[in-house]
């Protein structure tokens, strides 16, 4: 298979760009123009063209697309431009963007220009930015050939990242990003346009009956001084909170804090309706997500999928191109996820990994009573509860079952008794200090090898300071500590041969670590979080593994957390539900002896599957 590497140059101005508009957006727009392409082929030399679409077309069309792997830097906005202007589909698709965040870590810059320096490949140029408003007939022959000659260094810096990176990547991972890539640029889920309508005059309306109640302004609402004197008018002393990220104190007005859900039974009416006008026009993310999803269906009626390849510490994906897919509403019923739908004749198949992080754990600590009772599909939740309140199972009510499921599902990476409590609380349910202190302390002593692992990751941690190589966990081939090729840090090694590493680590006290995370900010790190962190990197493993074996027989068209979507015949129904259903019960080789489930749903949209 011949390696293509490729680069793109379009039109843009100060108003029409990918800093005002989203990539689907932008190449969907009437002024898109692509000004010229150039292509390297393998090692030969690169070579480039300019002229009008259908010159372009041709100069695509002699390539043999179905045996090439289409390489680009950002290549969600060049795969795109082939299929959707160009009607090209490669075989697959690799993209040294996404190939750089995996490799290189969240901690720098990830442009082709800091890329290629990074790694002394060679310096990105700059006449782009003379190309700023002008169209392909506003350049003169001289400027015209400087353009190609810009987008040539741009496709040689390419394809050396590339190669660079492609010795660090197994074929299953280049197949992940190609999959990751394709969501994009070849979309099957479509979007009903009606009802995305109906959805989003339902959303302003009530919002602006909301405003109306609160005798206040939209601008009052959304600012957290203003808000604040507002509640002061009401006499209510504004809630407070420590910010996780700045340490400091500040104001407690965010959806999620439960202060301020508290002042919505607030007993001067007054103050509810000040607060439900505040989460319901703070909560914006229905509407504006409402509205791009409604633009994208008047464009195209289908949805083309965005996701950002490696963009979490642990390898999962994130939401991109202003569209997060990873975070839409769970609640049943959600009009949203309705609105996503299958061709006609299709089905959509929405296939969960159960409670996959909690099976990962119990496995990599060894804690066999928990892994049998998963292999045996028995109701963990319900044997934790027995064991908590000291009954029999058959006795144990539902209120018990959340508790045990809370526990189980919580605990896992060294959650203590307060934010226990809390977090019970936050459900509605309410227990003392004591009891919740009781519980953690049931669950530690019952599944004492999970806790030994706690202890295992602060080794590591203790480890990579003193550049030693060991491993984690009683699956000594899974997770191990050594040195990273690129870094020369000592880090995990993944299943999929990727490093988990925790950079510029500094121990702060006796027991507290730190490390430089995303965008340079030094977080703290420990024990129980070490492997949290290494129990998402396996899931994902995981799920990715499913994934590839899936997507050999169904077209994969999104990914959310543990979950892989499909869109299938509706004749195929039955057939693809037992193979699907198979695959994501099947660990990999190398997660022998790793019981997995999941939870499967069928329908003619999203929003029925789940």
């Amino acid at each position: 298979m011949q390696i293509v590497t490729l680069d793109f140059e379009t039109f843009y101005d100060k108003q029409y760009s990918l800093t005002k508009l989203t990539t689907e957006e932008y190449i969907h727009d009437y002024r898109f123009e692509a000004i010229g392409v150039a292509t390297k082929i393998n090692e030969n030399e690169t070579t480039w063209c300019s002229g009008d679409h259908s010159e372009i077309q041709n100069y695509l069309d002699a390539i043999d697309w179905d045996d090439s792997i289409m390489v680009a830097h950002n290549a969600m906005f060049d795969a795109a431009i082939l299929s959707w202007q160009f009607g090209i589909k490669p075989k697959r698709i690799a993209d040294t963007l996404s190939m750089s965040r995996a490799i290189d870590g969240g901690n720098v810059k990830h442009s082709l220009a800091a890329a290629s320096a990074r790694h002394g490949l060679g310096q990105k140029g700059t006449e782009v930015v003379a190309a700023l408003g002008k169209q392909r007939k506003d350049f003169d022959t001289e400027e015209l050939e400087r353009y190609g000659g810009y987008c040539i260094n741009d496709v040689e810096l390419c394809f050396k990242l590339f190669r660079l990176y492609a010795g660090q990547f197994s074929r299953e991972e280049l197949e992940i990003v190609s999959l990751t890539i394709k969501m994009f640029s070849e979309p099957v889920l479509e979007l009903d346009s009606l009802l995305l309508e109906q959805h989003l005059r339902v959303i302003k309306d009530e919002k602006a009956k909301l405003i109306a109640s609160a005798s206040t302004d939209r601008e009052t609402l959304q600012s957290n001084p203003k808000f604040a004197e507002q509640l002061k008018t009401l006499g209510v002393i504004p809630p407070t909170k420590i910010s996780i990220r700045t340490g400091k104190e500040t104001f407690a007005f965010a959806k999620s804090d439960k202060a301020l859900q508290e002042l919505r039974e607030h007993p001067n009416h007054d103050v509810q309706v000040l607060v439900s006008a505040r989460l319901g026009v703070k909560s914006t993310i229905e509407e504006t997500r409402t509205e791009r999803m409604l633009g994208i269906a008047q464009r195209t009626g289908v949805l083309p999928v965005p996701l950002r390849y490696y963009a979490a510490h642990t390898g999962r994906w994130g939401g991109s191109d202003k569209l997060n897919m990873q975070n839409l509403p769970t609640r049943k019923g959600n009009t949203i996820k309705q609105a996503i739908t299958a061709p006609e004749g299709c089905l959509i198949i929405d296939a969960d990994s159960a409670q996959i992080e909690a099976r990962v754990l119990a496995w990599l600590a060894g804690q066999t009573n928990l892994v049998e009772a998963f292999a045996a599909e028995q109701d963990v939740y319900k044997i934790m509860a027995a064991t908590i309140y000291d009954k029999p199972t058959a006795e144990i009510s539902k209120s018990e079952r959340f508790v045990g499921k809370s526990v189980v599902l919580g605990s896992g990476y060294g959650m203590g008794a307060n934010r226990f409590k809390a977090q019970l609380w936050g459900f509605g349910v309410e227990i003392e200090l004591d009891e919740a202190q009781r519980i953690i302390d049931t669950y530690r002593s019952n599944y004492s090898d999970i806790p030994a692992l706690w202890k295992d990751g602060q080794d590591c941690l203790r480890a990579i300071l003193d550049d030693k190589t060991r491993t984690l966990g009683v699956q000594p081939q899974v997770v191990y500590l050594d040195s990273s090729a690129v870094s020369g840090e000592v880090c995990f090694v993944l299943p999929n041969k990727m490093m988990l590493g925790y950079p510029v680590l500094e121990r702060t006290k006796d027991f507290e670590y730190s490390y430089l995370a995303k965008n340079n900010v030094r977080t703290k790190i420990y024990g129980g979080k070490v492997i949290e962190n290494v129990c998402q990197a396996i899931a994902r493993c995981i799920i990715s593994w499913q994934m590839l074996k899936i997507a050999k027989k169904y077209k994969v068209a999104l990914t959310v957390h543990d979950s892989i979507v499909c869109v299938i015949k509706e004749t195929e129904e039955e057939e693809a539900k037992s193979y699907i259903e198979t695959v994501m019960k099947t660990p990999p080789e190398w997660a022998t002896g790793l019981p997995l489930n999941c939870d499967i749903g069928i329908g003619q949209s999203y929003g029925e599957c789940q």
